[in-house]
């Protein structure tokens, strides 16, 4: 997504400077500030300093939006505030609080944003809320199934999404190429294919229609894998795969305000977590028009099978 908000943005660009072209001009701005605004939607990529809008002595700017160095970033907060008020998902983590204790020092020759040693625990609560969002809500049962219904009904919708169409139109899957195309790619794909009469895009009306309906495949168990699987279905961590993301984080004392680094493991809590992602497996049944006792008795049969199967593979329950 940062990558096609950066075409985005380039795309408002060239619509007002068609309209004014001293348009960055009276607001204070130049091209090196387009430069600057796009740096930091992608966010510093690599170690070296390859960036145009701003110096290296203005490194700790490249850390507010889309921070690659420990996930702690304005973008992060704010999906946060505005997930939890609406999914009623209890938020811990107070940003408002870590930004009264935030400063820049700094570090290896490098200016970062640090924050005060007493904030760690704070901060823990941040990638904490991360996992509690992807484990209740975005990679929850219901909506994983959900997610890959819907992607199956815009695959096979791909080319036949409008009838009679030119044969130089573009996919669904193609509108990501300009910005233009892709502003265009809205909630309204679903009504389009949902009220379409066309015979090619009966397979997606009938999986859209089993979803409104609830007609979703039945959720049968899901098994936490041990280390030494690779096999995988959902990826659960704190933003930073099976990496502990403190240890990315500098802070500073209030004797030192001004000297920052790792925090120590003797001033963390010792009920963090020794582990930082979990990776789980699960098995859904696909609905049948069979009678509900029939399918009950199916599904009863599906779930001992898994059990069986977990204790087998991975020698769980």
């Amino acid at each position: 997504h940062e990558q096609m908000s950066v075409l985005m943005f380039d795309d408002i660009v060239k619509r007002l400077k068609a309209e004014n072209e001293d348009v960055l001009k009276e607001h204070g701005l130049d091209d090196k500030d387009v430069t600057f605004i796009k740096e930091l939607i992608e966010g510093a990529k690599t170690s070296e300093w390859t960036h145009k809008g701003r110096d290296e002595e203005k490194s700790f700017l490249y850390e507010i939006v889309a921070n690659k160095q420990n996930g702690i970033d304005v973008d992060k907060w704010d999906y946060f505030a505005r997930d939890c008020h609406h999914l009623g998902i209890r938020n811990s983590f107070d940003h408002q609080r870590l930004l009264k204790f935030a400063r820049v020092c700094e570090v290896n020759g490098r200016k970062h944003i640090c924050f005060r040693d007493k904030e760690a625990d704070n901060v823990y609560d941040m990638f904490r809320t991360r996992y509690t969002l992807h484990r209740q809500a975005y990679q929850h049962k219901i909506s994983y199934i959900i997610e890959n219904l819907l992607t199956e009904a815009l695959i096979r919708a791909d080319r036949n999404l409008h009838e009679g169409k030119p044969e130089d139109m573009l996919k669904i899957s193609e509108a990501i190429k300009t910005a233009d195309d892709y502003s265009k790619l809205t909630d309204e794909i679903f009504e389009q294919i949902s009220s379409s009469t066309a015979d090619s895009l009966k397979e997606s009306r009938d999986i859209l229609n089993k979803i409104v309906r609830r007609k979703l495949p039945k959720f049968v168990g899901e098994a936490r894998l041990t280390e030494k699987n690779k096999s995988k279905v959902v990826d659960l961590d704190h933003g930073m795969k099976d990496k502990n993301p403190i240890e990315y984080v500098y802070f500073y004392s209030k004797r030192k305000p001004n000297e920052a680094s790792p925090i120590k493991d003797y001033q963390l809590s010792s009920f963090l977590p020794k582990r930082f992602n979990e990776e789980l497996v699960r098995v859904y049944y696909k609905r049948t028009d069979e009678k509900k006792e029939e399918e009950k008795k199916k599904m009863e049969e599906a779930e001992k099978c898994f059990q069986i199967w977990c204790d087998s593979k991975f020698g769980l329950h």
